[in-house]
């Protein structure tokens, strides 16, 4: 499967620092919503991956265990440096955030109780959600390469939509009711 849309050969990191380096920006600029910034990094900015490669590894995230985005920086590591990049790549992703983490909660208890930080962590979560749709704006033309198709995969993301922001079902339930028809469809039009 070619990496990008021209056949070129993609950069790679020249070093464990570099991507070291890479995550822990990524992960720096995205503070609690990673993935659109990762899209950018990885491939718009840096080119280390083409957007069918990005898209690939994000839906095999998608059905590991864990967050999405450790998944795609085990992956991404993995795939430059074998199992040192995959260790690196997770390490640059997690170590700044878990400090300045462990250094808000130490401040939680003091701030929790001020408007001011109440109206910001609304604004953070409007910008997450934005920024989320931005990048599957963004990756929609991915769709065309799909084994579901467009149409159903348009259809399956409107359905979860309504679902969970509409009629307010736990995610859960949107999971296990539209996950197996989805996996079915694909499945169905892979083997066809």
């Amino acid at each position: 499967m070619p990496n990008s849309s021209d056949d070129s050969p993609l950069p790679r990191p020249e070093s464990l620092t570099e991507l070291f380096f890479a995550f822990t920006r990524l992960a720096l600029q995205g503070f609690g919503g990673v993935l659109p910034i990762a899209q950018r990094e990885l491939v718009e900015r840096r080119r280390w991956l083409g957007k069918q490669d990005f898209v690939d590894m994000l839906s095999l995230g998608q059905v590991l265990p864990g967050p999405n985005i450790i998944n795609v920086s085990l992956m991404v590591g993995d795939r430059f440096f074998g199992w040192k990049g995959a260790a690196v790549a997770v390490a640059g992703m997690l170590l700044f955030p878990l400090l300045i983490v462990l250094g808000l909660a130490a401040l939680y208890t003091e701030v929790l109780a001020h408007p001011l930080a109440a109206g910001a962590l609304r604004g953070m979560g409007a910008v997450a959600a934005g920024l989320v749709i931005a990048t599957a704006l963004k990756l929609v033309a991915s769709l065309k390469r799909s084994p579901l198709g467009q149409v159903p995969a348009a259809l399956l993301a409107l359905a979860t939509l309504a679902m969970i922001a509409g009629l307010r079902w736990p995610l859960l339930w949107v999971l296990a009711g539209l996950g197996p028809p989805g996996i079915a469809l694909a499945w169905w039009r892979l083997k066809r």
